[in-house]
């Protein structure tokens, strides 16, 4: 068996659609997930992408992805990575593939010099806790996060 990763491209943009579908449903956050094959395109595989990609092979099939983008920390002086999304299909769950993924990015940050690597998990989700810790991750409960959209959006975006 073998784990390739490597880079998103244009022709991945229905793969993206379906794992960002399928993380969704595992986060029980399926009336949020909106994205279609057009923004992917647009934002990942544009003129001047904001957002990254990369896609975990097993034995050369799509088996899970990493969604992330640079983030800015005054505090430190130095970017970090967010990643927004790491996903690995059920079925391949404890191979090694989603620290894998993880590795890669972290990678990323050390080749880079990079000041951070962060990311959300859902508070009910023990088992992705409970492995984040197991690879360094610190649980930052004293912030709280903070989200403007919809009307309250518009709102604010015209006063």
């Amino acid at each position: 068996m073998s784990l390739v990763i490597r880079p998103a491209m244009r022709a991945d943009a229905a793969l993206i659609v379906h794992f960002i579908e399928a993380l969704a449903a595992y986060e029980r956050l399926s009336h949020e997930a909106k994205a279609s094959e057009a923004d992917i395109v647009r934002d990942l595989f544009g003129t001047d992408p904001k957002v990254f990609c990369e896609i975990a092979e097993w034995d050369g099939k799509p088996v899970g992805f990493t969604l992330w983008f640079y983030t800015y920390s005054t505090f430190q002086g130095r970017h970090g990575i967010w990643l927004e999304d790491l996903f690995v299909d059920p079925a391949m769950r404890g191979k090694g593939i989603g620290k894998a993924l993880l590795v890669n990015l972290a990678r990323r940050c050390v080749a880079e010099g990079l000041g951070r690597f962060e990311w959300w998990v859902l508070d009910w989700n023990e088992p992705s806790i409970e492995f984040y810790k197991s690879q360094g991750g610190v649980m930052q409960d004293e912030w709280t996060k903070v989200r403007v959209d919809g009307e309250a959006l518009l709102k604010l975006g015209a006063a």
